[in-house]
């Protein structure tokens, strides 16, 4: 049987519902204060419609995470250099970092309401296992790299949104600092050595 392609209606609810969540969660101080009842009246849709297209809050989140990040991890899948897969190990974790580095610091609401969630482990979430798996399986790569499986979990531990706030909105680093910082760092985990 064919696929069923969304009614036309439908497309526009879940575009005008995701934009009105992106929207609520860059405007608020905390995203725990985003209800889907703010979010429905925003899109001009009932409840019932945000429950039945997502489940819960965490669903819609997901979702507008998700697709968000599409375009970076289309680039990292099937894109050219730096991102792209067939990038030298060394060229592209650097490239990785920065990129979801850039992501974290341009969509922070959205991440930090990831985060915030409380849904089990974020280290279970489908989006950390691919990114973790992307780093692991780039950095086994290098030659005689050793611990890729834990080194690919320290990485992305540089890069979790609520350090990322903490850096930018309360250490007051800037956007250039933190990539430099997070350059040099990396630098040190491949090489073993600062410079």
């Amino acid at each position: 049987m064919p696929e069923r392609k969304p009614r036309v209606d439908a497309a526009r609810n879940r575009e005008a519902v995701l934009a009105a969540a992106d929207a609520l969660f860059a405007e608020c101080d905390s995203p725990d204060a985003v209800t889907m009842a703010d979010i429905a009246a925003a899109a001009g849709v009932g409840k019932a419609t945000l429950f039945r297209g997502y489940g819960d809050r965490t669903g819609l989140i997901q979702a507008l995470y998700a697709a968000r990040l599409e375009p970076l991890r289309q680039a990292v899948t099937d894109g050219p250099p730096p991102l792209g897969p067939d990038t030298p190990p060394t060229s592209r974790i650097p490239a990785l970092l920065d990129a979801l580095l850039c992501f974290k610091l341009d969509h922070r609401h959205l991440s930090l309401a990831l985060e915030g969630t409380g849904s089990d482990s974020p280290y279970q979430a489908t989006h950390y296992e691919w990114w973790h798996g992307t780093f692991r399986d780039t950095l086994d790569r290098l030659p005689g790299f050793t611990g890729g499986d834990f080194a690919a979990h320290a990485l992305l531990a540089a890069v979790r949104a609520d350090l990322v706030a903490h850096l930018a909105d309360r250490r007051n680093m800037t956007r250039e600092a933190l990539r430099a910082e997070l350059a040099a760092y990396t630098k040190k985990v491949l090489t073993g050595r600062a410079s």
